[in-house]
């Protein structure tokens, strides 16, 4: 088993997590300027990215360009990684690759205390990879500790590129956001990214 063959009942039984639905997991957004860079990334790529309609188009082209963003929104002080092993327990499935996960380090070589996790939805469908992320979210909660890194939650998404729903675990709780967000809706979508970074570590100092 790994974090892609989890479903909600494998969350509750295996897990023992506590899923509710919220209407929001940001309670107040405040909308980050996007830089020049990623307004005009944005501007070529969504046509070829939404026109091709691959995983692989949609990642390259959407997700790591926005994440990137993220980053250069942090002064840096977070670090990126894709397509990356986090093989945490393998009897509980809570192994192999992850798409994104955001880290507060700014150490680029290795993983240091990983805070948000990103999947893919396959074939357009955001609540497929929801027991995945959440999976993913567990497995990050287990490394820090293990590290002793003083994480108070962790969050995740679930996101095609253009459409994203975002997703809070706390101890054994698990808070699914209602509502999707866009985007088209660039300041707002990166408001929200920062301030999880924020949540997670308020020292950090954002552009």
């Amino acid at each position: 088993m790994s974090y892609s063959e989890f479903s909600f009942e494998d969350l509750k039984n295996k897990l023992n997590l506590n899923l509710r639905e919220v209407e929001a997991i940001i309670e107040r957004i405040e909308p980050r300027k996007p830089s020049l860079l990623i307004q005009e990334t944005l501007k070529e790529n969504l046509p070829i990215a939404l026109g091709i309609d691959t995983e692989k188009a949609r990642s390259e082209m959407i997700l790591a360009p926005v994440l990137i963003e993220l980053r250069k929104q942090c002064n840096r002080q977070v670090s990126l990684f894709s397509s990356i092993d986090l093989n945490i327990d393998k009897s509980k499935g809570l192994n192999r690759v992850c798409d994104f996960i955001i880290s507060h380090s700014s150490e680029q070589l290795f993983l240091n205390s990983p805070v948000f996790t990103v999947v893919e939805a396959k074939n357009d469908n955001i609540k497929s990879g929801i027991p995945q992320c959440i999976s993913e979210m567990v497995a990050a909660q287990i490394f820090n500790r293990k590290k002793n890194n003083s994480i108070p939650c962790i969050y995740g998404t679930v996101t095609t590129g253009s459409i994203w729903k975002f997703i809070k675990l706390q101890n054994d709780d698990v808070e699914i956001e209602m509502r999707e967000h866009f985007i088209e809706n660039l300041e707002s979508l990166l408001g929200i990214l920062v301030e999880i970074v924020r949540v997670t570590n308020p020292i950090i100092q954002t552009l």
